[in-house]
């Protein structure tokens, strides 16, 4: 194979709670011989990743500049406060912002949530990553609201998290430049995403329909044969009638047979008149 057959490797970008594993299995499924390269970028970075090109595609979180980015909302999470096991709230099923007002509430740099107040005590500074707030929470300082992705990606054993059941939430979506036309990599990756099969017609070729095989035709008149025999009873394959009456039987209980032939043997309608 030579340099310009090599295929192109399709660059895939996530951000921090985001797991592709399940359509990139998909991908090395159908595509095995153009790789896919994957890249873990924050999500205040991931936009100008794609802009500038080191990315085909990204999951990303709401919202999209739809100016230049196309965007396909794939899924809500459910946003959680994290708190020390020992804490209060970790007594409950699901919270409720007011249950946290007492609460410091760290709201780090990199917060992914649209607030439009965030609830609980104001803290003094606000860190700088979730990371950073995790660290401070695990310290026993402040309680930190994040979509539940991001809790279980920072997950200790210290700590806990449950449902703030009317906190924000974080939407994700797949998102790529927008071009005209699509990339065939970028339009067969969204096509794995959406759930499309290997044959849609927006995916890979579909495969020529192979043609029926043509089986041999009932001949006419089989189906009402066999329907009317079975409706005569027993009698049908003989020709026989239904009843134990026998066949030709005379009203008087005479057999039609036998009075046949005994007018056969002289009755006087049998013989023609002699003259005189």
């Amino acid at each position: 194979m030579t340099g310009s057959e090599v295929p192109h490797a399709f660059r895939l970008a996530y951000v921090p709670g985001v797991t592709p594993a399940k359509w990139v299995r998909i991908w090395n499924e159908r595509l095995p011989d153009v790789p896919l390269a994957l890249a873990q970028v924050s999500s205040a970075e991931v936009f100008g990743v794609l802009r500038s090109g080191d990315a085909d595609a990204g999951f990303v979180r709401l919202p999209v500049d739809r100016t230049d980015l196309s965007a396909i909302p794939l899924y809500t999470e459910t946003t959680v406060v994290v708190v020390p096991k020992d804490h209060v709230v970790a007594a409950a099923e699901e919270v409720t912002t007011e249950d946290l007002a007492d609460e410091v509430v760290w709201q780090p740099l990199d917060d992914t949530l649209d607030w439009e107040k965030l609830p609980g005590r104001p803290a003094i500074e606000r860190p700088a990553t979730t990371a950073d707030a995790i660290e401070l929470v695990a310290a026993g300082v402040g309680v930190l609201v994040v979509p539940q992705s991001l809790a279980r990606l920072h997950h200790r054993r210290d700590l806990t998290y449950r449902p703030v059941s009317d906190a924000p939430t974080s939407r994700v979506a797949l998102s790529w430049p927008q071009a005209d036309p699509t990339p065939d990599l970028v339009e067969e990756f969204i096509g794995i995403v959406r759930g499309r099969t290997v044959n849609s017609t927006r995916g890979r070729p579909q495969t020529p329909p192979q043609p029926k095989a043509k089986g041999k035709r009932p001949e006419a008149g089989a189906g009402k044969a066999g329907g009317a025999g079975a409706r005569r009873g027993t009698g049908g394959g003989s020709g026989k009638p239904a009843s134990g009456k026998s066949a030709g039987k005379s009203p008087r209980g005479g057999s039609g047979g036998s009075g046949g032939a005994k007018g056969g043997k002289g009755g006087k309608g049998g013989k023609p008149r002699r003259r005189p």
